[in-house]
Order: C-alpha cells, then structure tokens, then sequence
C-alpha cells in the first residue's frame, strides 16, 4: 500500500513540476496579452521554443512583452515630444543670443557720450 502511494505522490509531483514549467513560460505571453502588445503571437510562440532551447531565451521574452505599454506604445513617442520641446528651446535661445549679439554691436558702434 506504501509503494502505491509513493508511486501517486512521485507522478503528482511529475506532473506539477510539468505544468507549472508550461505556466512559467506563458508569462510572457500573458503580460504581453494584457498589454495589447503587437507581437503577442510571436512572443508566444517564442515561449514554447524557449521550452527546447533550455529556457535561454525566456528572460529576453519577458523583457521584450513588458516594453511595450499601450498609453505609450515603445516610449519612442514621448521622446520625440521631449526632442521637439528642447528643439524649441533652443530655437529660442538662440534668437534670444541673435537678439543680444545685434544689441551689443549697436552699442559698439555707437559714438561716445561726452558728459562733462
């Protein structure tokens, strides 16, 4: 009766190591589903290749499923906001410089005042 049970305990831990391996490597999947990521297929399917190549490249799956957000996309918008403000700034600045430059050289070129 012992062998028995020890054979069910030893084929219920078989099991549960097999499904809970299956369940890691969904994770990316999943994140990537919530997401509403564009490449969730092939995150997906990149997970169960992961399974055959020893799980080398899971990591980089999940990395690549929590990029993506979908108020922001890849960040690469947010950028090219922050990119256009600075470029305004500077456009700025440097009218502001032309400005001063041409005050300067009105100055100079001024005669001088005989206060006496």
């Amino acid at each position: 009766m012992l062998s028995y049970f020890a054979l069910g305990l030893l084929v219920f831990v078989a099991l549960v190591l097999f499904y809970g391996i299956i369940a890691i490597h969904d994770i990316p999947y999943l994140i990537a589903k919530q997401r509403e990521h564009p490449h969730q297929d092939a995150i997906h399917v990149a997970g169960w290749v992961s399974l055959f190549t020893l799980h080398v490249i899971w990591p980089f799956l999940w990395i690549w499923a929590t990029l993506y957000r979908p108020e922001r996309g890849w960040g690469f918008q947010a950028l090219k906001e922050e990119q256009a403000h600075e470029r305004h700034d500077i456009e700025r600045l440097q009218q502001q410089l032309e400005e001063l430059q041409h005050r300067l050289q009105a100055l100079e070129t001024r005669p001088p005042r005989t206060d006496a």
